[in-house]
């Protein structure tokens, strides 16, 4: 049963569709490097299309009725929308779910210190990273600064032609033997992950003037102020940052900054069939999604879309898929439809069918030992189902009913959509999870449908055109008729 290259049934009319399709993503991936960017960008999408903020519809009694459009923001890392199906609510939903987090390097609370004249930001990792990958590449710095009086400020350098960039630094060949003799895991420690932001020590003149404004107005303080202090380099930072961001050393104790890859997402071979970019997983099955519910109309079932925080860290959190946040979104939409009650709220949850929208391990010639051939996703073979994922006998894991990929499958082949199925790996090889499980906990029909991916988890990872492009028509065929 192999699966056709999807590329195989385009006319002209559909490749520019394909084309026209990946230059929007390609768009939305380079702006949107962190979840906030992701909900931002999402969030202006949707009131362009009309969706209103379902906070307001609360607070002016709105009733819902079919074809309304409303959406919920949680703290600007999660995004939740909703379009009035002309069935009610507790005859379920179709909902597409992706998540909006990529594995990054965060910056801690207490980050700035100054080592042999070299100012560095101290570093956690967030996600599961190969930790060598990210050593000696141009990375940027994108987040916010919350300031206690209660104001925000975005930050975003280093991608703008003009901006810096910044970088972790890797031991030269020439010296590293020990390090050479390490297993992969083992050669780039996490506590050598630490970001170099600067070199240049604070010029005298405006160390005086910093400190006049600390308050050195005693003799032996007008000394000091005189001579360099010991961390001159930080202090050169430190002034930098407060020049452009108004912020003081201090307001890194409530400020979100996150270290990404540096660039934009740009065509890959020479062909330009793929697209090679930061955070493929899971905004390449985000984006698509979004997009097929703004353009879809007239349905019959509650179309959702869900883009959720926290995934690669266990859907964790106020932000997260295990919170409460998507369950009291339902209860607050019933109420605005007709009468609320907690049996009608059970139903709508239970009655529901979701794609867990995630990304697959596409096979890699290269590494073909990792991957079962015949059960493998493949790139430009189309949108991708996992029945399954999980790790050591499938632990962890959503397992689909047979019956609901059969319903899926009908749809997909009247539509002549492009579609394969998959496992993650080997049996042994390893594993992985996505969203699926926590809601069929819910009592929901729940199977993973993404992209497949290579390099999954790298700074830099690739995707097919023709998968994004079947993708949108998958999800968009899911919302109309399952």
């Amino acid at each position: 049963m192999k699966t056709k290259n999807a590329w195989n049934n385009y006319d002209e009319a559909e490749c520019s569709a394909v084309e026209a399709l990946a230059r929007d993503y390609k768009a939305f991936l380079s702006s949107c490097k962190t979840e906030r960017e992701c909900v931002t960008y999402g969030v202006r999408l949707l009131q362009e299309k009309g969706y209103i903020d379902l906070k307001d519809a609360v607070r002016e009694g709105r009733r819902l009725k079919p074809g309304d459009k409303v959406y919920g923001n949680n703290m600007g890392k999660q995004l939740i929308a909703f379009q009035i199906g002309k069935q009610p609510l507790e005859a379920g939903m179709n909902i597409l779910g992706a998540h909006i987090d990529s594995p990054r390097i965060d910056v801690k609370q207490k980050p700035v210190y100054e080592e042999q004249e070299l100012a560095y930001l101290n570093t956690h990792y967030y996600g599961v990273i190969k930790k060598y990958q990210w050593v000696a590449i141009p990375l940027a710095i994108h987040g916010v600064i919350a300031k206690k009086d209660g104001t925000v400020v975005d930050v975003c350098v280093g991608e703008d032609e003009k901006d810096p960039v910044f970088c972790i630094t890797d031991l030269l060949i020439h010296l590293s033997a020990k390090q050479m003799s390490k297993s992969a895991a083992a050669a780039v420690e996490g506590e050598n992950l630490d970001l170099l932001v600067g070199n240049r020590p604070i010029t005298k003149a405006d160390w005086e003037d910093i400190s006049r404004k600390r308050g050195a107005d005693e003799e032996h303080e007008e000394k000091k102020a005189k001579k360099l202090p010991k961390n001159a380099v930080k202090e050169h930072l430190l002034k930098l940052l407060a020049d452009r961001f108004c912020m003081d050393e201090e307001d890194f104790l409530s400020a979100e900054l996150e270290i990404v890859p540096a660039g934009k997402a740009r065509d890959a071979g020479f062909d330009s069939s793929m697209i090679l970019g930061y955070g493929h997983d899971d905004r390449v099955c985000a984006y698509p999604s979004l997009i097929a519910l703004l353009e879809s109309s007239d349905l019959e079932r509650t179309g959702v879309c869900i883009l959720t925080d926290k995934e690669e860290i266990g859907s964790v959190g106020a932000t997260g898929m295990q919170s409460r946040y998507f369950e009291n979104m339902v209860a607050e939409v019933i109420a605005l439809t007709g009468e609320y009650s907690d049996l009608k709220l059970r139903r709508a949850l239970a009655n529901s069918c979701m794609l867990s929208s995630d990304v697959s391990a596409g096979f890699d010639p290269l590494y073909a030992s990792s991957f079962d051939p015949q059960n493998a996703a493949y790139l430009g073979r189309g949108v991708c189902f996992n029945k399954y994922t999980g790790s050591r006998g499938k632990s962890g894991s959503n397992d689909a009913n047979a019956e609901y990929m059969a319903r899926l499958r009908a749809v997909l082949d009247e539509d002549q959509i492009c579609y394969q199925t998959a496992e993650l790996g080997r049996v042994d090889e390893g594993g992985g999870g996505t969203i699926a499980y926590i809601c069929a906990n819910l009592g929901m029909q729940v199977i993973d449908s993404g992209i497949a991916v290579l390099s999954m988890h790298a700074p830099w990872e690739l995707v097919n055109k023709a998968d994004i492009y079947e993708a949108k028509k998958c999800y968009m065929s899911f919302l109309k008729k399952i």
